[in-house]
């Protein structure tokens, strides 16, 4: 079981889908949550559910809300020039850094690995333009921890799911597509295993540490797919190649890298365990809940 983490003011830098989770989990824990967003109705929408909104761009929000702050979660996507939460909180960040600072990362720092086990302390191989943005974002960030004293956590996610965000939406609007690639597995994970694993790490934080957070089964695509299809008594999307058009690019970049990736540092140091193991316990649990609110994510 993991402990209850006192209540957490915790700064999301990101406000999508992932750091929406993790300010309502902040909330619902009794503490304060800001966001950033540049889009004004997501800061709006992040607004209704009790999260305070600031645009990244205003340096003097940012300010305050670092002040306050007791835990701060990046969750924003690098780019060609690194990492964008780290450019914009490193100016106005001036000794007001909290304790526990934790940066969301992906498996794909770990390239192809043809099925292999891969484990946090493996070389990074990344095969791909995102993860080789990843790799250095990962490492500016603890560069920076180590030259200013802080406790910087990195967090390496597959894809994750969950309401309004996973093979059964795409099924019920017709847009899932069927890919068969022999020999391509990847692990998965359920967006409130994430963040149940985050807040672990903020009532265990290990300064420099990296951990991979996923479900227990890496498995084919396509066994989701039909799972899932035949569960919900539709027909089975039509099959396709993985790099035809009608797969999306975001999608593609799942079947570049075959990999099973390891959680066990997570569940040794965290004591976490996912709630949803695996794919199945996932989706059944989406499958019983009322459809979420379509919100901006």
């Amino acid at each position: 079981m993991n402990r209850p983490v006192t209540a957490p003011s915790l700064l999301v830098f990101g406000g999508g889908y992932l750091g929406r989770a993790a300010a309502r989990e902040a909330l619902k824990r009794g503490g304060q949550a800001t966001a950033t967003s540049r889009d004004p109705e997501r800061r709006r929408s992040l607004a209704a559910e009790g999260v305070s909104a600031i645009d990244p761009a205003d340096a003097d929000a940012l300010r305050t809300a670092l002040e306050s702050a007791t835990a701060v979660l990046i969750t924003a996507a690098p780019d060609a020039h690194g990492c964008p939460g780290l450019r914009a909180l490193a100016p106005v960040a001036s000794q007001a850094w909290p304790d526990w600072i934790g940066y969301v990362s992906s498996t794909s720092v770990y390239g192809d690995r043809a099925g292999g086990w891969v484990f946090e302390d493996g070389p990074l191989n990344a095969a791909s333009l995102e993860g080789a943005r990843r790799v250095r974002a990962e490492r500016d960030w603890l560069d920076g921890a180590q030259g200013m004293g802080l406790t910087v956590q990195i967090f390496r996610l597959p894809g994750f799911y969950g309401p309004g965000r996973s093979v059964i939406d795409r099924l019920r609007d017709g847009t899932a597509r069927l890919v068969r690639k022999p020999g391509q597995v990847f692990n998965r994970i359920h967006v409130d295993d994430v963040v149940s694993a985050l807040f672990a790490s903020m009532d265990r934080p290990r300064p420099g540490a990296a951990y991979n957070l996923t479900d227990d089964e890496p498995s084919p695509a396509n066994m989701v797919v039909e799972w899932a299809a035949d569960r919900m008594g539709l027909p089975r999307p039509p099959e396709v190649d993985w790099t035809d058009d009608s797969v999306s690019e975001a999608m593609r970049r799942f079947y570049l890298d075959s990999k099973r990736v390891s959680n066990a540092l997570a569940k040794a140091e965290l004591d976490w365990r996912p709630a949803y193991p695996s794919w199945r316990e996932g989706l059944e649990a989406l499958l019983d809940a009322p459809p979420p609110l379509r919100l901006v994510s």
